[in-house]
């Protein structure tokens, strides 16, 4: 097999190694998210119960429109929901607009884990531009803009996954 050879000498890497690469980026830093979560008090969140509470949304949504926002069917979105509200993420109230649908909003802990997450990304972000550089970090983000369709950031990566 000819070995393939980048600019400057290097050699290229397979072409599988780019998905893996990128999934282990993104592992990375949501596995960090997750511990620094749970020393908030947030040991019980799952990385698809953050992909969830996106899908809830500032003003909320049924469990239909929760399902169809992740990918995944009503009754697995239900399942999602009767965890999150468990665990005290979530509460289901009457929809003021349509007395006989429920609407899942988020509580102050739903909040609360968003708004800790938001912050830890930032910081997770922070490190990378620590280690890289800011110039690269920017250029790596906008190579990635550049190369993933605006249609593929979505919050229904569960759903994907169970295709």
């Amino acid at each position: 097999m000819a070995e393939r050879r980048a600019e400057g000498g290097g050699r290229d890497a397979a072409g599988f190694e780019l998905p893996l690469l990128l999934f282990a980026g993104f592992r990375s830093i949501v596995d960090e998210l997750h511990h620094e979560l749970a020393g908030h008090g947030h040991a019980d969140v799952r990385p698809a119960y953050g992909f969830a509470l996106q899908a809830v949304g500032r003003d909320g949504a049924t469990a239909s429109e929760i399902g169809r926002r992740l990918g995944v069917s009503k009754q697995a979105a239900g399942k999602t929901v009767e965890k999150l509200e468990g665990l005290g993420y979530v509460e289901r109230v009457d929809d003021p607009r349509d007395g006989r649908r429920k609407l899942v909003r988020l509580t102050a802990r739903g909040v609360d884990v968003l708004v800790r997450s938001a912050e830890g990304f930032d910081r997770l972000r922070a490190r990378w531009v620590e280690v890289l550089g800011a110039d690269r970090v920017r250029a790596m983000e906008a190579d990635l803009r550049a190369m993933v369709p605006a249609s593929a950031l979505r919050l229904d990566v569960p759903g994907w996954f169970n295709d």
